[in-house]
């Protein structure tokens, strides 16, 4: 048993989930490839830049914080962990702010980055062994408080966090499914328009999975006819809902309306959950409609191309209710301001003549949307009365004039209106005896998971907003290194799932506060929350360094082995004794 004397300096390291970020790194070989298409300068010193962005990945998954100038003290307080799980000889500095300031102008390299991403991708693929013929394509915005260049990414621009007032940054991102793990990345200023930015993503993705026959998924602004087109003549699906100007209001009433009236028989679409329920999610049919499309050819002359296109109206039942709900409180709170228009008010113009209610009561169908289904009924009465002459006033006859409505509701418009709750129209070309009508319906359904990308890389645990960076290099380069950071936490996900499927098992232990309650479907981060309060005890007596680590609970070592990850990658550290500098 060794002796502490009073000369015997006591470090303690936590390290937590850090030895299982640094080796889910290096499975999925992001340290040897950001060094092979990131050459850096000549007078570059130190650690590599493959170690430097995967150590600070680490940090910004563990610590769900970006900031530059907090890593040097993180890592400073794990220096025995990094060298037992990296192999390196390392010191603090090579994660000053500094040092990862020139990292993120490496990563923003635009060419540099697509040859890394498309052979990052082709290999994530293989490794896994992914089998997915479903990329789901969608665009979201980061906002920042700091100043912004008119011709930088920072541009006014449609806010999907709802803050109109801060400039924005749009990103584009390109999932494979059924794990969301992301294939393409693109970052442009705030003013793009979202419509043409699929093609340019489609593009990588199919350079990236070299492979046709693909099926994209995406919202209505990918339903623009040359996106279409232009998937469709590669070889490739898409699966889209049309917009209003494509189908308006009225076709889309002749559409549903036929349901309604018995002329159109539908189909049940059913939702197959895990634990071998079914759920009707919703009904519907499909059309085929003849698309042509004009397309320039090698010669400059305009061909026509031509293609069969499916139509899927389908009607939600959750979505149905929910609009039934929307529609009948507008029809409430249409009704209440309209009951309260002629009341005074301070500050208020009064109503005094027919045209002056008129306006203000369709002011109030077109703010709630209930033209048709409310109908307004004015009544004037003028009533006259004698006034007799009093002083100098001369005698005459004044006329008083007061104005009511009265409202009524159409209920066959209404009923109409309620109807039509939920349906939507979805565009396809791919054809029906491989792709049904309840197949396409899932799966457009299923691209929650790219919303989930959305709101961890924004939110925890990668944390892009708020964004502390002002020059344009770094936040591309942000926004690349916390694109690994999804890649990372997806794989992770996705591996421990299909184990837990494979072996028709589950686990438990995840959820604090109820430690009995299993899931077959664990997050990423619950995953890596069980590795907390791992520590290293490094004891330095005598000239020599004594290393301990406290043992892996049995729930930590499953997590392991559902990740294919041996016990040796948190062991390591106190085998492997690598001295300071």
């Amino acid at each position: 048993m060794m002796n502490i004397s009073l000369e015997s300096q006591i470090n303690t390291e936590r390290i937590d989930e850090l030895p299982l970020l640094i080796a889910q790194c290096q499975k999925m070989g992001l340290q040897k490839l950001i060094e092979k298409h990131f050459p850096t300068h000549g007078n570059w010193q130190g650690l590599s830049l493959g170690w430097v962005v995967v150590v600070w990945l680490c940090h910004i998954i563990s610590q769900q914080d970006h900031r530059l100038s907090y890593v040097q003290e993180w890592v400073e307080k794990r220096l025995q962990t990094l060298r037992g799980c990296t192999g390196q000889t390392l010191r603090g500095l090579d994660w000053s702010d500094d040092r990862l300031a020139a990292s993120l102008r490496y990563l923003s390299q635009d060419k540099n980055w697509e040859e890394f991403e498309r052979e990052l991708g082709g290999n994530l693929v293989q490794v896994y062994d992914i089998e997915s013929n479903k990329v789901y394509l969608d665009s979201t915005t980061g906002s920042s408080y700091c100043g912004a260049d008119e011709a930088g990414l920072f541009q006014w621009g449609k806010s999907k966090d709802h803050r109109p007032d801060l400039r924005q940054v749009k990103i584009m991102l390109s999932t494979l499914e059924p794990i969301g793990m992301p294939v393409a990345t693109e970052i442009l200023a705030g003013n793009n328009a979202d419509d043409p930015l699929y093609i340019p993503a489609v593009n990588r993705v199919r350079k990236t999975l070299n492979k046709s026959g693909l099926l994209y998924i995406g919202d209505c602004k990918m339903a623009a006819l040359s996106t279409r087109a232009e998937i469709n003549r590669a070889g490739d699906y898409y699966l889209c809902p049309l917009s209003a100007k494509q189908v308006n209001n009225e076709e889309l009433k002749e559409l549903v309306m036929k349901v309604k009236e018995g002329r159109q028989p539908t189909t049940n679409v059913e939702y197959d959950y895990s634990d071998g329920q079914r759920e009707l999610i919703a009904l519907g049919y499909q059309i085929e409609v003849k698309i042509s499309e004009f397309a320039p050819d090698e010669l400059l002359k305009k061909q026509s191309e031509s293609w069969t296109e499916r139509r899927l109206v389908v009607g939600s039942v959750k979505a149905a209710q929910r609009e039934e709900l929307a529609l009948r409180y507008r029809v409430e709170k249409a009704q209440l301001a309209l009951s309260e228009l002629g009341q005074p008010r301070r500050g208020k113009k009064r109503l005094e003549t027919l045209e002056d209610w008129q306006q203000a009561g369709q002011k109030i169908l077109n703010s709630y949307r209930v033209q048709g289904i409310l109908e307004l009924d004015y009544q004037v009465e003028t009533n006259t009365r004698a006034v007799r002459k009093h002083g100098n006033r001369p005698a005459r006859v004044e006329e008083k004039t007061t104005i009511t409505l009265s409202v009524n509701v159409n209920e066959s418009v209404l009923e109409k209106e309620r109807y039509l709750c939920g349906w939507r129209v979805y565009a396809t070309n791919h054809p029906t005896e491989t792709f049904s009508l309840n197949e396409a319906v899932v799966a457009y359904r299923q691209n929650y998971s790219i919303e989930r990308d959305f709101r961890r890389l924004k939110n925890a645990p990668l944390s892009l907003t708020p964004m502390y960076l002002q020059r344009d290099d770094h936040i591309k380069g942000l926004i690349r290194i916390l694109s690994l950071g999804l890649r990372v936490l997806t794989l992770l996900e996705w591996k421990v799932r299909c184990k837990l499927s494979q072996q028709k098992k589950t686990i438990c232990g995840l959820y604090p506060g109820n430690p009995k309650r299993s899931t077959a479907r664990p997050t990423a981060e619950k995953l890596l929350r069980v590795f907390s309060e791992i520590s290293l005890l490094s004891i330095v007596a005598d000239k020599s360094i004594y290393l301990y680590l406290n043992s892996l609970t049995s729930l930590q070592q499953n997590i392991l082995d559902l990740l294919d990850f041996n016990s040796n990658i948190y062991t390591q550290i106190t085998l492997t004794n690598i001295p300071p500098p």
